[in-house]
């Protein structure tokens, strides 16, 4: 079992910058102005999953230095991906439509607990190979 460490964590943070400022980066240019590429959801859809990728390829090679097999690691990080980005659909709807509380609150408990999650289970079910 791998223990928690600094360096694991620092990577995993590093890795995860770096996928927020890919997103943010390509949905901003495909789906800005008049001249937008792509309407703004379609342009979020396909910034994610590029995003993703590099998420992907820096978790495996980064932050958990996994030699697994890709054909049991990506479809188990693809799951994974898919489950954070329901969560941060269903979960700010959920809490401010039928509870009423203001969108700050889902969108932090978003930004807190789909890490957290995510780093556990990368590290427990996706790339526990090594």
């Amino acid at each position: 079992m791998r223990r928690l460490s600094t360096h694991c964590i620092s990577r995993f943070a590093l890795i995860g910058i770096g996928s927020t400022l890919i997103y943010a980066t390509f949905a901003f240019f495909l789906s800005r102005g008049q001249g937008a590429l792509l309407p703004a959801t379609l342009a979020s859809v396909a910034a994610y999953a590029v995003a993703a990728l590099f998420s992907y390829t820096g978790h495996k090679y980064f932050t958990f230095m996994s030699n697994g097999n890709h054909a049991m690691e990506l479809p188990r990080f693809v799951l994974l991906t898919a489950s954070g980005l329901v969560v941060a659909i269903v979960l700010p709807g959920l809490l401010t439509q039928v509870l009423g509380i203001p969108a700050s609150i889902p969108i932090l408990l978003t930004c807190i607990a789909v890490p957290v999650v995510n780093y556990v289970v990368l590290g427990r079910w996706v790339f526990r190979g090594v």
